[in-house]
């Protein structure tokens, strides 16, 4: 690298926080190695401006894909080849997210649905994790369900409690697996899930001081989280379906969980 890109790279206005958007545009693209691409999802966990950045160029990039089809199915369109800039730098980009329409960009400040107040940390933590890996085909979690026993085993030691794996069996979700992740002021797992169309849920689980027990709903963008304070753990069930339908597995998982969710129906 020469100083001249040093420099560029180090002032970049572009950086999200410290992370090189190079490096956030490979990971969105699956074009890291393996080892970079493991220690960049790492850091995005742990940083959320970065990881909600990386949530909207991917719908972005969902956009653009979308874009593509309906383009194939329309009159032949005229290409005019200009040259080649990083794609995140231009300014034409703005154009697309318009075309593309509200519908496919994740909106990056979440809103609390019922609440009169704001969100507790780890649910934000919880949806910032959903946008971060439920999109890895390859890599979406540390230990597959294969290995559930030692998952559970894991988990429940770096946490320091007993952990259990409820069972969405009955609405189609069968588990992926589960990771590790930084919580606000300790460790939290994560568990994943998906159905046979391929659409995925996960569960955050965490440590939490004593506080409101309220069942609550908060959204970004298309995806929804009910979160909830049982025993001094926070969970939060986080995905795209529809809120009824979401509301429903959050109590039954509560309630498996040992919640007592019927006050809040």
């Amino acid at each position: 690298m020469t100083n001249d890109e040093e420099h560029d790279h180090v002032h970049d206005p572009d950086s999200a926080s410290g992370l090189d958007l190079r490096a956030l545009s490979a990971l969105v693209d699956d074009e890291l190695p393996e080892g970079e691409r493991a220690a960049l999802l790492e850091r995005l966990a742990e940083n959320p401006d970065a990881a909600s950045r990386v949530a909207g160029y991917r719908a972005q990039k969902s956009a653009l894909q979308a874009l593509g089809v309906a383009a194939a199915h329309s009159a032949p369109q005229v290409v005019v080849l200009r040259p080649h800039r990083p794609w995140w730098r231009q300014a034409g980009m703005a154009a697309c997210w318009l075309v593309a329409g509200a519908g496919f960009a994740l909106a990056l400040a979440p809103r609390l649905i019922g609440g009169g107040g704001t969100e507790p940390t780890f649910a934000q933590r919880a949806d910032i994790a959903y946008a971060v890996y439920t999109p890895e085909r390859r890599h979406p979690v540390e230990v597959a369900a294969a290995e559930e026993e030692h998952l559970v085993t894991w988990l429940s030691k770096r946490l320091n409690r007993p952990l259990s794996v409820p069972s969405l069996q009955e609405y189609g979700y069968t588990l992926v697996g589960g990771r590790l992740l930084p919580g606000e002021a300790g460790p939290a797992a994560q568990f994943m899930y998906e159905n046979h169309l391929g659409a995925r849920l996960t569960l955050y689980v965490t440590a939490t001081p004593k506080g409101e027990t309220a069942f609550r709903l908060f959204r970004d963008g298309n995806r929804r989280t009910f979160y909830w304070v049982s025993d001094e753990m926070g969970y939060a069930l986080s995905g795209p379906i529809s809120e009824g339908k979401l509301r429903t597995i959050a109590i039954d998982v509560c309630s498996e969980l040992g919640g007592r969710p019927e006050s809040w129906q």
